[in-house]
C-alpha cells in the first residue's frame, strides 16, 4: 500500500532505520563507492597524524543512510530537496539510528508537498546529523 498525502500527519514517524556499527570494512567500501577516498577515513596512521585516535565516517555516509531512510518511505521520485547539517563526528562502532517525523503539509505550485525532519543518532544517542528532505505527493 502506497502512502497517500492525506494519510500523512504533522507528528508522522517514518519507519526508522537502524543500521550495523560502522566498520573498517564499511569505510573502505562507502570509499570505493562514493570515490571520496580521503585518507582521514581509511588510513590510521593519516588519522592519526591529524590529530585523531582513528579514522571515522565519511559524513556522506550518514547523509546516504538518512536518504535510505527517506527512500524506504516514499520512491527516490518524490524527494525534491534534501539538506543535512553535520553535528558530529561519527567514530567507527557507531551504531547509527536515523529517524525521521513529518513537522509540515503543504501545497504549493500546485503540488502537495510533506517536510519531514530527518536525524541520525549513534548508540548513546548523540545526536549525529540533523535536516530537513521536501517530498511531493502525486
Amino acid at each position: 500500500m502506497s502512502i497517500t498525502f492525506e494519510s500523512i500527519n504533522v507528528g508522522s514517524e517514518l519507519p526508522a532505520l537502524d543500521v550495523p556499527p560502522i566498520t573498517r570494512t564499511t569505510l573502505a567500501l562507502f570509499a570505493g563507492a562514493s570515490g571520496d577516498h580521503n585518507p582521514i577515513h581509511i588510513d590510521l596512521d593519516f588519522a592519526r597524524e591529524a590529530g585523531q585516535e582513528d579514522v571515522f565516517a565519511h559524513g556522506m555516509l550518514t547523509m546516504a543512510y538518512l536518504g535510505r531512510l527517506l527512500t524506504g518511505w516514499v520512491p527516490q521520485r518524490q524527494l525534491r530537496s534534501f539538506n543535512l547539517r553535520f553535528l558530529g563526528i561519527t567514530h567507527l562502532q557507531d551504531a547509527l539510528s536515523c529517524t525521521g517525523t513529518v513537522i509540515e503539509k503543504l501545497e504549493e505550485g500546485g503540488e502537495k508537498l510533506v517536510r519531514v525532519e530527518v536525524a541520525s543518532c549513534d548508540q548513546q544517542d548523540n545526536r549525529k546529523a540533523v535536516g530537513e528532505a521536501l517530498i511531493v505527493f502525486p
